[in-house]
């Protein structure tokens, strides 16, 4: 039974995982909406926030811990670098901060908002204690679903999607996989019979309409510019070589037990559709909406209630017209790699997720005044390096977490020693 079966009556304690990050901040935003909504009885649940874990952003931290005062923090790297001093004595600090926070604080939900592979420590911890976990972390799944999905199936633990491609899923799937008391949330165990394939919608990013050779060789400040959304820098970049699609396909597949040759994406640049269900009678069932990330995070805190919104509403009026378009996998070829590592399994999700991970942050490095081996990657460079990982590295089973971690490591070090080579002068 998920641990929010036990919750205070009208009350849901929540942990906030990456809470100084686009994702968490926004959160903080949902739950005060949801708070004064309860104070003035227009919604039957307050929300507590009893824990606060970030990465290194201790001022953001501390800031968050006065607007929350009941909560206990943590701040991952908290040992050995400047810290706020507006810090309390008991903030816990250093890599486990996050596993420490959630294995110390009874709680009834965690927000899983970690950038990258950082989280999956924690989030896997929470699943294992049954607690229901909103899912903003996409990598999460695409490492490590051999190991979370069937803990959360085990312990009871609901897996709430805080994407909005998913969070659109999750609502169009209502009905197919219902349990005891009729709430249909993910992980399925297995896919319904009645769809015949999930798709994922994607704005297309910055480079949509851009030759390949030019995208090949974009700068950071270009990759950076969204047409649509507002999002932190790593997603940003995910989203402009459509890596980010990627890893919704990865996470689609997981969440929902779905083959590969069962999800599609289409490029839709309105960003109004967030994805769609086809059923096997022929019917579609899409969700639609504003662009704002606090819809899906609000519909995961508060499932499966619909109270006042704290996101913009969607101006039918300015609606003239919504497109859509097959992806191009040789301007993106991140994105055809999702669909092997589905058929690949074991590692290879960790390998493709890690690899990533160190590609953009040397793209990124050089935008931030570093040198050395991430000065000058291309754009280009990063699903090119993701893909000789997959290739090099090979893939493994996964038993344990440890096999995910070294996977990890390798894909890593592959992608810092293939970068070193890369800028090494020519002899």
């Amino acid at each position: 039974m998920s641990a929010s079966a036990n919750s205070v009556a009208n009350t849901r304690r929540v942990i906030l995982l990456g809470c100084t990050g686009s994702i968490g901040t926004q959160t903080a935003e949902a739950i005060d909406h949801l708070n004064a909504l309860a104070a003035r009885g227009a919604y039957p649940t307050r929300f507590e926030v009893v824990g606060l874990a970030a990465g290194s952003n201790a001022a953001g931290l501390a800031d968050l811990g006065v607007r929350y005062p009941e909560a206990r923090l943590a701040l991952a790297n908290g040992i050995g670098c400047p810290n706020d001093t507006r810090l309390p004595p008991g903030t816990l600090r250093g890599s486990d901060a996050a596993i420490e926070l959630v294995r110390a604080t009874p709680c009834d939900l965690v927000l899983a908002a970690m950038v990258g592979a950082a989280g999956l420590p924690a989030t896997l911890e929470a699943v294992t204690r049954g607690i229901d976990v909103a899912l903003a972390n996409k990598e999460t799944l695409v490492a490590a679903g051999e190991l979370v999905v069937p803990a959360a199936l085990k312990s009871g633990a609901r897996l709430l999607p805080v994407d909005s491609e998913h969070s659109a899923l999750w609502q169009c799937l209502q009905g197919t996989h219902e349990s005891a008391d009729g709430a249909c949330c993910p992980p399925f165990a297995s896919p319904p019979a009645s769809v015949s394939r999930i798709v994922l919608t994607a704005s297309g990013g910055p480079f949509r309409t851009w030759p390949r050779e030019k995208i090949l060789t974009a700068t950071p400040a270009e990759a950076l510019k969204h047409p649509t959304w507002t999002m932190g820098r790593k997603v940003t970049i995910d989203s402009a070589s459509l890596t980010n699609k990627a890893l919704e396909v990865l996470e689609a597949h997981w969440l929902y037990a779905m083959p590969a040759e069962r999800i599609g994406v289409l490029v839709h640049p309105q960003s109004i559709v967030h994805s769609f269900v086809e059923y096997a009678d022929g019917s579609v069932i899409a969700q639609l909406g504003s662009p704002d990330m606090r819809a899906p995070i609000q519909y995961a805190l508060t499932f499966p209630h619909r109270p006042e919104g704290v996101a913009r509403k969607l101006d039918w009026r300015a609606l003239s017209r919504l497109d859509f378009e097959e992806p191009d996998m040789e301007r993106f070829p991140a994105l055809g790699l999702a669909y092997d590592v589905i058929r690949t399994g074991g590692t290879s999700g960790a390998v493709f997720n890690a690899a990533n991970e160190a590609a953009v942050e040397a793209f990124l490095a050089e935008s931030d005044g570093g040198a050395g081996t991430a000065a000058g990657v291309p754009f280009g460079a990063i699903p090119e390096l993701t893909a000789r990982a997959l290739h090099e590295i090979g893939t493994s089973p996964v038993r344990d977490l440890a096999d995910v971690l070294e996977a990890d490591r390798q894909a890593r070090a592959f992608v810092q020693a293939a970068l070193a080579q890369r800028m090494a002068p020519a002899r």
